[in-house]
């Protein structure tokens, strides 16, 4: 296990280094000058070229990439030109909202859809599963956005019992202020993947409850809960660990909208803001930030194969 680990971290080097080509390429030959963007449309065009100089962009395209690569290869992403701070800082002051609202997203999604999953694979055909059922088609046709309107529409407009937007931090304004205001968005992005993993759950546990073994524990009169959570649930843990971290990661990358929407100062608004300011050096840090969360959770993942299968540790 632990030599396939250090596989697995090793070819995050490859990946890391095709991630930074594209974006790097795609983003300097996307139209718009950043020295133009931070001085406006009334600078002249010797200020704005002492800017390009100061900044680097008037060496050769290539040149520039390798200096960037370089600075990263000692941990720098390089600083901001719009913020003229260190890529770094600014990812992590936007990056802390987003995790959080992701993993919040996640607890709820999770209390929502293995439960209902189980539920609808021991009642099937009853109108729980038909419940379920149409529970995951409403969840998977209604984007993050629509149901995070919908929410503010009748939880803050309405009844006026949460916020409708904004973001409180925990050391500053506390735990129970720092939820409520994250409650809406975090059901909001999580919506349609708690649909997903009800559907993923109920066919996983159905599978395994109509199986031999099964029926000979439950004709030894095993209990019902040992028999659906030890035996069932356990063995159906491995398609469910699959879309589970697949979901986390399109939680990620989804939360842009949804942080938008209720205004939470997360990577979303920062990737937007760097966008239209032409801010170079923060999409890139931000993007390979993210694809390296990727490869991390997808190693996560694999771990958590090994766990809830023997099977696989021996290999």
């Amino acid at each position: 296990m632990k030599k396939y680990i250090l596989k697995r971290l090793l070819s995050t080097i490859p990946i890391l280094l095709i991630v930074s080509i594209v974006i790097f390429f795609i983003v300097h030959l996307t139209p718009g000058d950043p020295a133009r963007v931070m001085l406006g449309e009334g600078a002249s065009e010797e200020a704005v070229e002492n800017l390009r100089e100061s900044m680097g962009l008037n060496d050769p395209i290539l040149l520039q990439y390798f200096k960037w690569v370089a600075d990263i290869a000692q941990g720098d992403l390089g600083n901001s030109y719009a913020m003229n701070k260190p890529v770094t800082e600014v990812i992590g002051e936007h990056i802390i909202p987003t995790l959080n609202l992701t993993g919040m997203s996640l607890i709820i999604t999770l209390l929502i859809a293995i439960p209902l999953g189980i539920l609808a694979a021991k009642k099937r055909g009853t109108i729980v599963d038909n419940s379920a059922t149409v529970f995951s088609l409403v969840g998977i046709s209604i984007p993050a956005f629509l149901m995070g309107l919908f929410l503010v529409l009748l939880f803050s407009v309405k009844w006026k019992i949460l916020p409708v937007a904004g973001y409180m931090t925990v050391a500053e304004d506390g735990f129970a202020i720092h939820m409520k205001y994250l409650l809406l968005p975090a059901i909001a992005l999580g919506f349609e993947q708690a649909a997903l993993i009800t559907r993923m759950t109920r066919a996983s546990v159905l599978e395994v409850l109509n199986c031999d073994y099964i029926k000979m524990a439950k004709s030894k009169g095993v209990k019902e809960f040992t028999l659906t959570v030890k035996h069932a649930l356990h063995n159906a843990l491995l398609p469910i660990i699959t879309v589970v971290g697949q979901c986390f990661i399109i939680l990620l990358s989804g939360a842009t909208v949804v942080e938008t929407i209720f205004n939470i100062p997360g990577v979303g608004a920062l990737i937007v803001n760097s966008i239209e300011r032409r801010d170079y050096e923060v999409i890139q840090g931000i993007v390979l930030v993210i694809t390296l969360v990727n490869v991390l959770v997808n190693l996560l993942v694999d771990l958590l194969y090994g766990l809830a299968d023997p099977r696989i540790r021996l290999q």
